[in-house]
């Protein structure tokens, strides 16, 4: 029965955009040694997730790392001073701060992300996160991104945006159910000709 409950709430934690599922993707750890086998519960459990967090049931240990935030001076939309909890998600692993297989009580890993997923604590030289969408004319709004009502054949822009804001999951699908390698990089849509970029950003 435990085990079923399991594979239900995987099922629909999967079921996102596109029908993307995590099994076979590159978030697949279930072949990790530190995963114990198992393919949901280094992100998710069915039960004493940590409550206070944005995730659902959410079983990773959270990152506390203090944060470098992207700042320009072309840049319309308003950065938070840290990453909000849609984005610390990701970055409870990809920080490198937070050991892989810090989950479900376990504070003590020794197994830390390396290699081109490892983004670190600054994040001044990556696309901004925790940053309003700030579309559309007058000051403080910039008439170079799309509205948040364009169409897309899986949405709107206002879909992927969280709170109003851009977050790591407005371009990367965690769930993603391409094969292992196909998209390294989890993105919603085919990078090929910019168009990815092209979704927000009126070039």
């Amino acid at each position: 029965m435990k085990r079923a409950i399991v594979m239900c709430v995987c099922v629909m934690l999967g079921a996102g955009a596109a029908g993307a599922q995590i099994s076979g993707s590159d978030h697949d750890f279930s072949g990790e040694t530190w995963s114990n086998g198992t393919i949901c519960l280094p992100c998710h459990t069915t039960h004493d997730g940590v409550t206070d967090f944005v995730a659902p049931l959410w079983n990773h240990q959270v990152t506390e790392a203090t944060f470098t935030m992207y700042t320009s001076d072309t840049l319309d939309g308003a950065v938070d001073p840290q990453p909000a909890d849609v984005s610390k998600a990701c970055l409870s692993c990809h920080d490198g701060t937070v050991a892989l297989e810090n989950f479900g009580g376990t504070t003590n890993g020794t197994t830390f992300i390396t290699g081109p997923a490892l983004i670190g604590t600054d994040l001044a030289n990556d696309h901004p996160i925790s940053v309003v969408y700030s579309a559309g004319t007058g000051t403080g709004q910039d008439p170079e991104l799309n509205p948040t009502t364009a169409t897309y054949a899986d949405g709107t822009i206002a879909d992927y945006l969280f709170a109003g804001k851009v977050e790591c999951a407005t371009c990367h699908d965690v769930h993603n159910g391409g094969a292992v390698g196909t998209n390294p990089a989890l993105l919603v849509e085919d990078p090929a000709g910019s168009v990815m970029c092209l979704r927000c950003h009126a070039k």
